[in-house]
């Protein structure tokens, strides 16, 4: 899988340290729902006769190439992304919202919720870190109550998506990148900070926080954590409708 170059994270330089803030920071696929987003969405997608069977296996087979290491995400994202070129950005944030509702709700860790309600209420900023977009990212923050998100964007020009992706993608060291503004902007001090995470790919994230915490992870993940003693929980699956 090719990696961009690292991306050097500077100590906030807006505020004083007495009044720095303190983040929790989630990962959303297995880390906040049980499920990948993405297959979700082919799956819908399916049942809504707007993807053939085969598509659906493309989509699921390139999940797996992720899970195994071997997918280039920034080819994939921007080949995916070029479906939604000319498409209304209103439109598609009211099928996702639709689309959440009927597989992506049911899907939330409650021990992801417990742990988000329990830094809410300590104070904390809390922000989702997601490569998806905001169109995926949005209703779940909504639902949990969560006020900022990072997630990877889409090119608009006049309300309609042009089909171009906004560079970095919000994945690895991307992830990193998008977070600079959001700790300058908002004073925070990563040092007293959490990131939560169930995947390999967010090492370098979890090697910038004072509380990494392991969620779910990956055999890659777990052994790493392992390694350096980071605590590793193991969320269990909700109960979904047996219809499901």
């Amino acid at each position: 899988m090719r990696s961009m170059n690292p991306v050097a994270v500077r100590p906030p330089r807006r505020r004083v340290r007495a009044e720095s803030r303190v983040v929790a920071m989630f990962d959303m696929d297995k880390t906040i729902i049980s499920q990948n987003s993405s297959s979700l969405y082919m799956k819908y997608r399916y049942q809504r006769g707007e993807v053939t069977g085969w598509e659906l296996i493309k989509g699921l087979g390139a999940y797996m190439r992720y899970k195994a290491g071997i997918l280039d995400i920034s080819a994939w994202t921007k080949s995916m992304m070029l479906e939604f070129k000319g498409q209304s950005e209103a439109e598609l944030e009211q099928w996702a919202r639709e689309w959440f509702e009927e597989m992506v709700a049911e899907t939330i860790y409650p021990e992801a919720e417990e742990a988000i309600r329990e830094h809410q209420g300590r104070g904390h900023a809390v922000l989702i870190v997601s490569g998806a977009t905001k169109f995926v990212v949005q209703p779940l923050a909504d639902r949990l109550g969560i006020e900022h998100i990072l997630y990877t964007r889409l090119e608009v020009e006049e309300g309609r998506f042009t089909g171009r992706v906004v560079e970095p993608i919000c994945f690895e060291e991307g992830k990193i990148y998008w977070l600079q503004q959001f700790i300058e902007e908002q004073g925070i001090d990563l040092a007293r900070s959490y990131f939560y995470t169930d995947s390999v790919t967010d090492m370098p994230l979890l090697d910038l926080v004072g509380h990494p915490v392991v969620t779910n992870p990956d055999p890659l993940l777990y052994r790493a954590a392992v390694k350096r003693r980071w605590p590793v929980r193991f969320f269990r699956d909700p109960e979904v409708p047996a219809a499901r």
